[in-house]
């Protein structure tokens, strides 16, 4: 089965806090990955022998836990302020983020003399929280079960003259985010390419997914698009069976702090509603062994937000049919308590 194609995709959609937004292109990702190279790190296509012979296909990893801040968010992060001009730059940025986008855009900001304000819940990881802090980024923290933090983000906007930088709606974000796929797609070996079956990748407000499914649209349209998202929080996988977009309780809970979003976010979910083939959560349990998995056999620390694909693959809920197949890793940012519970 093909992946939906892209060709009935909107130039734009009318955001509800942001009004008209530019929905990007493949040729944004192009420019995103030409703009971003000299800042970030190309992460390295991992063939696994061991998963291969365990599910009976040719299983690639794109380890986005080995990337600068330890996530695919400085990706994005990059694009964005590099887009900037040089009087907003001066203004500063603000970021709403559970941790890995703040962290990107105060590392990528204070490597390009800009000023920073992250907003981050109360209870983000604290190695998180420390590293923003570190690169000279404000911090303000909210309570995630009774404030949010758009409306947060939004009150500091009218506050100042900076620039709101949201993980996913925000064209240069979801394009530089595309550029993992892309890099993955120019690296796989011909064979692999030509029988590529899947993509699956992390999936919480959706920029990833939908600046990744803009690459494999134009150069791998067969290959099937899956998003893996922890259970508690599956308003991907509920959104793509009602068509509508779903939220989460605010009572959800995870150990997946980094996919923890209340719903999709509006201008990923212009894509990834009509381009993914599939969405499939994970237990917290097959995440906690898919991270023992991957330090004991790949020896890569993910944290738990960045194994969720991996989790899916392991725990035999990815459509696999004996092709080729590209999952995501996409963070290592995890506490040192939670990774020893991993590993008990």
């Amino acid at each position: 089965m093909n992946a939906p194609s892209l060709a009935e995709l909107p130039s734009s959609i009318q955001h509800e806090l942001f009004g008209v937004m530019r929905v990007p292109t493949f040729a944004d990702v192009e420019l995103a990955a030409e703009r971003i190279a000299p800042y970030i790190r190309r992460t390295p296509l991992l063939f696994s022998r061991s998963l291969s012979e365990r599910t009976g296909a040719r299983i690639w990893l794109k380890p986005e836990c080995l990337q600068i801040t330890g996530s695919f968010k400085l990706r994005g992060a990059f694009n964005a302020i590099l887009s900037l001009s040089q009087a907003q730059r001066q203004n500063g940025v603000i970021a709403y983020s559970t941790g890995n986008h703040g962290q990107a855009i105060a590392w990528a900001a204070a490597t390009l003399g800009v000023q920073a304000t992250i907003v981050m819940p109360a209870d983000a990881p604290k190695n998180k929280v420390k590293k923003a802090l570190e690169q000279g980024a404000k911090v303000v923290h909210y309570d995630r079960m009774t404030q949010s933090r758009e409306e947060i983000g939004m009150q500091l906007l009218a506050e100042t003259d900076a620039t709101l930088i949201p993980p996913g709606d925000f064209p240069e974000v979801l394009a530089a985010q595309g550029t993992v796929a892309l890099e993955a797609l120019q690296d796989l070996p011909a064979d692999d390419l030509a029988q590529l079956g899947l993509f699956a990748a992390p999936c919480g407000g959706g920029g990833m997914m939908a600046g990744c499914n803009l690459s494999l649209a134009a150069l791998s349209p067969q290959t099937r698009c899956v998003a893996v998202e922890p259970a508690a929080f599956d308003d991907t996988v509920r959104s793509l069976a009602s068509g509508t977009r779903q939220s989460n309780p605010q009572s959800a809970d995870s150990i997946c702090d980094a996919l923890q979003a209340v719903t999709p976010a509006e201008l990923p979910y212009a894509i990834n509603g009509l381009r993914l083939s599939q969405a499939v959560s994970v237990s917290d349990a097959e995440v906690l062994a898919a991270m023992r998995f991957a330090i004991e056999d790949l020896r890569l620390v993910v944290e738990p937000g960045g194994a969720v694909a991996l989790a899916a693959l392991l725990a035999g809920k990815l459509p696999l049919e004996g092709r080729s197949a590209v999952v995501v890793l996409s963070g290592a940012n995890v506490d040192l308590p939670l990774l020893s519970q991993a590993l008990a």
